[in-house]
């Protein structure tokens, strides 16, 4: 067996509803889907979102697909389940790009930015026909690849990357020390503590991803 961390980039028109509401959503960072099913035409799933819940949920109340939903707040964000109608064509995104040796492993990223990471774990001949059958519209970038199962780390949000860039611009990681972490918290225009927790969990999560990419 072997598995892929992929990145999907989406144009405008192959981007699902509630994906583009994300990326047009200052308050909302990405989603992280932890698991789910598709019955009959309905996909049922459990999340983990980053940003504020009332603009979820103002997008999920838009949405005539949407057949229930239940938010329960957390530190950083929201899990989130919901169960919703499917489009025409029938699948979840758990299951578009399965073969018959080829499952889909969450959790599945959804970013802001238009793309979606996830990683797939099959034979290796099946991996390379998922990549070439992606829709029009749809970009594939292989992240990294293994010859064993594993699956992605925990990935660093877009305001921890936004807070790591200033920090090395700052100095912040220069020895000796150029500025601080009040230094940083300015140029955030945040609360010190803010800043301080933003650059804790994203160096976390990168050490995460490093130590796994030498493994």
């Amino acid at each position: 067996m072997k598995s892929a961390c992929v990145s999907l980039t989406h144009d405008a028109e192959t981007l699902a509803p509630i994906h583009a509401a994300i990326c047009d959503a200052p308050a909302i960072d990405r989603e992280v889907i932890l698991g789910g099913q598709s019955v009959d035409g309905v996909e049922t799933i459990t999340s983990f979102v980053y940003g504020d819940a009332t603009a979820y949920e103002s997008i999920l109340e838009r949405l005539e697909t949407v057949r229930e939903y239940d938010v329960t707040p957390a530190e950083d964000g929201f899990f989130c389940y919901l169960r919703r109608e499917l489009e025409a064509e029938g699948l979840s995104l758990l299951d578009a790009l399965a073969q018959e040796t080829v499952v889909v492993v969450p959790p599945i990223e959804v970013r802001s930015d238009r793309t979606i990471r996830l990683t797939i774990v099959g034979h290796p001949s099946d991996l390379t026909r998922v990549f070439e059958r992606v829709a029009d519209g749809v970009t594939v970038d292989v992240l990294w690849a293994s010859d064993s199962v594993t699956v992605s780390g925990a990935p660093v949000s877009d305001r921890q990357l936004a807070a790591l860039e200033v920090a090395r611009e700052l100095g912040f990681y220069e020895v000796p020390r150029r500025n601080g972490i009040e230094a940083v918290a300015d140029e955030l225009d945040c609360a010190v503590s803010t800043a301080s927790e933003l650059l804790r969990r994203g160096e976390a999560a990168a050490v995460e991803r490093v130590l796994e990419d030498t493994r």
